[in-house]
Order: C-alpha cells, then sequence, then structure tokens
C-alpha cells in the first residue's frame, strides 16, 4: 500500500520522538512516511519552505503534494493508523477549537517545554525574529 501521510517530525525533540515512536509502532502498513527535520541531510529548501517554517509547527504532506500543518498533521497521522473514530471526535466544534489552540501555545513553546532553549528561541513575548535581531 502507497504511504497517505508525510509527516516532517523535529528528531531533536524528546516529547515529538515519543509520538513519532508510537506512530511507527501502529503503523504496521506502513502508510506513514517519516521524515526527521533534524537530520543532517534534511534541506528545507527541497521542499520551498525555511527551516523556520518546519520548527514553527508541524508539517504534513499529502501524497498529491499538498501540504498540511498542525493539529491536521495528526489527524491525518492517526487515521493512516486506523484510529478515525478518534479523529471524528477532533472534528467536532468545540473540541476542534481546543485542539487548535492548544497546539498552538505547544508549538510556540515546544522548545522550552523540552528543555532546549536558546537565547533566540525562548524570549517571551518577542518573535523569533525580533529575538534574532535583539541578539546581533
Amino acid at each position: 500500500m502507497e504511504w497517505r501521510v508525510e509527516v516532517f517530525f523535529d528528531g531533536a525533540c524528546p516529547l515529538c520522538m515519543r509520538e513519532i515512536r508510537m506512530l511507527r509502532w501502529m503503523d504496521r502498513q506502513q502508510r506513514i512516511r517519516f521524515t526527521d527535520i533534524s537530520a543532517d541531510d534534511f534541506s528545507p529548501d527541497q521542499f520551498k519552505r525555511s527551516m523556520q517554517d518546519f520548527m514553527d509547527e508541524i508539517h504534513g504532506r499529502l501524497p498529491d503534494g499538498r501540504w498540511i500543518t498542525g493539529v491536521e498533521v495528526f489527524r491525518r497521522l492517526y487515521a493512516a493508523v486506523g484510529l478515525g473514530p478518534l479523529v471524528a471526535l477532533t472534528r467536532v466544534p468545540g473540541i476542534s477549537h481546543g485542539l487548535d489552540a492548544g497546539y498552538r501555545v505547544f508549538a510556540k513553546n515546544r522548545l522550552r517545554f523540552t528543555g532546549r532553549c536558546d537565547a533566540s528561541a525562548c524570549n517571551i513575548g518577542t518573535s523569533s525574529t525580533e529575538s534574532s535581531n535583539a541578539a546581533q
């Protein structure tokens, strides 16, 4: 069977890797293509995206080339491993909005939550661009 979704994940993120290990274990029919953005040979340019794009939120790509981001990536991953009924619940109004909001908080603070802060990544109240400019 062909893959149904490609996930671009941060292999240097301990929390992210727990999820990826679980998905790999559940993906018995190999419906997910896993791409580690922290790998030495990963080049965001080949996907016409920046590394910052990939670091800011999870990205997925469908077999037809369409890109998905955020919670929709997780929906597609869980559907690919057979958890369709769970995925359907995540589309219910209210639940959907809550998941989107929760993911945005996580994505914005992922490096802090996983102990990987640096001067440009974890300044409170500034964007990474502003932080980078301030550091120069």
